[in-house]
């Protein structure tokens, strides 16, 4: 059943250089604007709907002048919790934590590492030259449904990370290698300049290294750059995403607050550094993400089983210390990260204090203040990736199930503004009903920066009038948990 909302709002007065607007937006501005009200919620500066249809009323405002409107602006809650579980999308002879990164439109890679034909598959398969929309090189098909290799992928395998290519977000073109395999714990990639950054840890869960790959085809890893981060925390399995001044972000585990190797290798303490060239120098900053609970001032140990064996000159033991906290913690890591219209999001492996591990979310403001949990979904071991393709979102994980989601915007909002022509406290002209939603598009240069643009009702062609309101239908026509949560409303005028 469609659940509906009709809001009828009277905005608070302010006033800007450019143009005036009216803006509700805080609990205080919703409670004093609200008349009356049935089958709605207003919690933490959010307005909802409940199970059944419902409606308010705000009361009318008068000015004294007469006004011409621009546009009605709405705003929901940046929680992001409409995702719907699809089985996996990428490449099935990928394995490990897959690496997701979308270069523009029709060009998306997948980086894991390379599963060849076993049994059935191995045995009487004759490769056959193959022809794919949107690919100029020659193909060869494969046993595995929907996946090709290309002239790089029949390079032979160094035991790291191979790349995947998609035009469709359905079919795969395998190019071989991007890593040897010391560099086989590959955690996340950007674009700069036409070139790929390849991240990866070394030894294991430790200090974020570099491959710079200017030719992901060729079926040979690019140029190693080395150590990019020495990480003083120890856990890496870091996200990288550059902000739109270029600057490169680090968010890596901090294990300095907790056992690590009982928590599935994760942390309460997300750390946080940047570097303008994604190399060196990078300095640290406040941590993104900080759960930690009480500090108890005693010190323990663990080891590590890959530290010493992976890299004895830089690691003689695999000890690892950290302070002990109570009570029992939750752990989050396996970072990744992306923004939509300057709205941080970065998700990651949740493993709750005496539970099961799953995916979890946070969002900021701004990449430079703390990240607040969203919410979490599925069950499994994730190490998840997340990527715009296709018009869609899309969130990889490592185990057999992907999400996709349209974006943070829920479905479905429609609006209307009535203006009041002759100062008589009532509403003389309505503007015809319209349904309101956010797009997003590339951001060019940027694989992690999507642009987003507002759900926006043009109203340029309303007379003009002393006063104003407007009308706003909510439908949950979602079939998950989410439903539509106003943020904020904008009535803006022209000058």
């Amino acid at each position: 059943m469609k659940l509906y909302l009709i809001i009828s709002l009277a905005l608070a007065h302010t006033v800007s250089l450019f143009s005036e607007s009216w803006e509700i937006k805080s609990q205080t501005e919703w409670k004093k604007n609200l008349q009356s009200s049935k089958g709605i919620i207003i919690k933490d500066n959010v307005v909802s709907p409940v199970e059944k249809a419902g409606h308010f009323k705000t009361k009318l405002k008068k000015f004294k002048s007469k006004k011409s409107l621009q546009s009605l602006t709405i705003h929901q809650s940046p929680v992001w919790q409409n995702w719907e579980e699809v089985p996996g999308v990428g490449p099935s002879n990928l394995k490990d934590a897959p690496v997701f990164l979308a270069k523009g439109p029709k060009d998306y890679w997948m980086f894991g590492r390379y599963s060849p034909p076993k049994g059935k598959k191995s045995g009487k398969f004759e490769a056959k030259d193959a022809k794919l929309l949107g690919f100029d090189v020659p193909l060869k098909t494969t046993p595995d449904e929907n996946q090709f290799n290309a002239p790089g992928g029949l390079e032979k395998g160094l035991g790291g990370y191979h790349a995947w290519q998609s035009k469709d977000m359905k079919n795969w073109v395998h190019h071989g290698p991007v890593t040897p395999g010391f560099a086989r714990w590959t955690t996340t990639a950007e674009q700069v300049g036409g070139k790929t950054y390849i991240y990866y840890d070394f030894p294991n869960d430790q200090d974020p290294h570099l491959f710079v790959d200017d030719d992901l085809t060729d079926g040979k890893p690019g140029k190693n750059m080395g150590l990019a981060f020495a990480d003083p925390s120890d856990g890496s399995d870091c996200a990288v995403i550059r902000d739109l001044d270029g600057k490169f972000h680090i968010i890596y585990e901090d294990w300095s607050p907790i056992h690590a190797g009982k928590h599935s290798w994760d942390s309460p303490l997300a750390g946080h550094s940047i570097s303008p060239n994604g190399m060196h120098p990078f300095k640290i900053l406040d941590p993104a993400i900080d759960h930690r609970t009480k500090p108890t001032g005693k010190m323990a140990k663990y080891n590590h089983p890959h530290w010493t064996k992976e890299d004895p000159k830089r690691f003689p033991t695999s000890v690892a210390e950290y302070e002990i906290h109570e009570p029992e913690q939750d752990a989050y890591g396996d970072w990744a990260a992306i923004s939509i219209g300057g709205q941080y999001y970065l998700f990651c492996d949740f493993h709750p204090a005496n539970d099961k591990i799953r995916i979890a979310w946070f969002t900021s403001s701004s990449i430079h203040k703390p990240f607040d949990f969203c919410g979490e979904i599925g069950r499994g071991h994730p190490d998840p990736d997340i990527g715009f393709a296709e018009g869609k979102f899309y969130l990889i994980t490592q185990t057999a199930h992907d999400y996709v989601s349209p974006g943070p915007w829920v479905e479905k909002v429609e609006s209307r503004v009535g203006v009041d022509t002759t100062n008589n406290g009532i509403i003389d002209k309505w503007s015809n009903w319209s349904e309101v939603k956010e797009s997003y598009d590339y951001i060019k240069g940027f694989s992690k920066q999507i642009k987003k643009t507002p759900a926006r009702q043009n109203l340029a062609g309303l007379p003009e009038g002393y006063a104003f309101q407007v009308e706003v239908k909510i439908s949950d026509v979602t079939s998950n948990a989410s439903k539509p949560l106003i943020k904020s409303l904008e009535l803006s005028f022209k000058d």
